[in-house]
């Protein structure tokens, strides 16, 4: 072949001695390649690159609760502390983005829409409400809920066993259960004639009072809906029920109730009126008697759920679970208040006393 003669892969140079060979083909591909390769690593997000090359597994939590509540932060130190028990370390291999809504429904959306523009591993909902907003944002990103109500109807997951998509958790009760509240008031407050049952908006709310009404002819009280709304109006309709006598009231378990736990409790000590409630954080803020799941099971569950996550496993595949554990919380000095004297079998029956 004459020097300097190219025919798209060999080309010999000059007349030197040493003959000097170059795949310009190959050169090429290489340069394409490495140009290649360029242009994703600038396109991929900062975060995504730093996980790869550091091993920290990025996890997002989204609460429907203010970030100094309480029992938020109880929640938030159970979730952790299950998932340190697993060996992942808050700095070491696993980071965490929180984010608190306070309630607020714009708050909700903007944040879910920001963690998954995060690009975590996994994000752990607490509540319902929440996993409605992240499933309208994503489809891919593996989600573990805590305390949902009929995450099937609502169109979470496909079915209790097989959730069947990017979604999968722990149910907050089973509709049935919501009957045991007012069971529990006639119990503790045997003079209740009528029961005022303060439930939150949409179907929930909806399904849990009807489970109530379908008990209360067989425990001879009689039963009204309150919606639980803005504060002037919440306030204005418990007053309004507080005018008849032998009233009482039953919490169901909603965001709502939880977003207004203190103004509902402030009402029932006004009004004199015995309550009973779906959380133990009810009583604890001064409320009379509670009757639920242990919740904070439920964020040690979760913490199990997102460590097979981060190990592999697929939503999907993780089956949705109901509570395994109920506890009854009471505070005497409540009751001492209100005039009542508990009834032995049901302080047997607590597992906390509040004096």
């Amino acid at each position: 072949m004459r020097p300097g003669h190219d025919d798209g892969r060999e080309c010999y140079l000059g007349d030197r001695a040493d003959r000097v060979v170059i795949d310009r083909v190959m050169v090429m591909h290489r340069r394409d390649f490495m140009s290649l390769l360029g242009s994703l690593a600038c396109a991929l997000p900062t975060d995504s690159r730093a996980q790869k090359s550091d091993g920290v597994r990025r996890v997002g939590v989204i609460m429907p609760l203010a970030a100094a509540d309480p029992q938020g932060r109880e929640r938030d130190a159970a979730f952790r502390k299950a998932l340190a028990e697993r060996g992942w370390i808050e700095g070491r291999n696993v980071r965490f983005d929180f984010r608190w809504t306070g309630g607020d429904p714009e708050l909700l959306r903007k944040y879910a829409s920001e963690l998954v523009a995060l690009a975590p591993d996994a994000i752990m909902a607490g509540g319902g409400p929440v996993v409605g907003a992240l499933q309208r944002t994503t489809r891919t990103v593996p989600i573990v809920f805590t305390m949902a109500i009929d995450p099937v109807a609502r169109g979470y997951v496909a079915s209790l066993s097989r959730p069947g998509g990017n979604i999968t958790g722990f149910v907050n009760i089973e509709y049935e259960f919501s009957a045991k509240w007012l069971e529990l008031l006639t119990e503790i407050a045997p003079n209740v004639k009528r029961a005022a049952i303060l439930r939150g908006p949409g179907t929930i709310g909806l399904s849990q009072y009807a489970a109530i009404e379908s008990q209360a002819a067989s425990l001879h009280v009689e039963v009204s809906p309150i919606e639980i709304q803005e504060h002037d109006e919440l306030a204005r309709a418990i007053e309004k029920f507080a005018k008849e006598p032998d009233g009482g009231l039953v919490v169901t378990a909603s965001t709502a109730a939880t977003l207004q736990h203190g103004l509902i409790i402030g009402l029932a000590a006004r009004y004199r009126l015995p309550a009973v409630y779906p959380n133990r954080f009810h009583v604890i803020s001064g409320g009379l008697v509670s009757y639920g799941p242990i919740f904070l099971d439920q964020y040690r569950q979760a913490a199990d759920y997102i460590d097979r996550i981060l190990k592999g496993a697929k939503p999907a595949d993780l089956p949705v679970q109901a509570p395994t554990r109920y506890e009854i919380v009471l505070n005497l000095g409540t009751a001492k208040a209100l005039g009542l004297e508990v009834p032995t079998i049901v302080l047997a029956r607590a597992e906390v006393v509040i004096d």
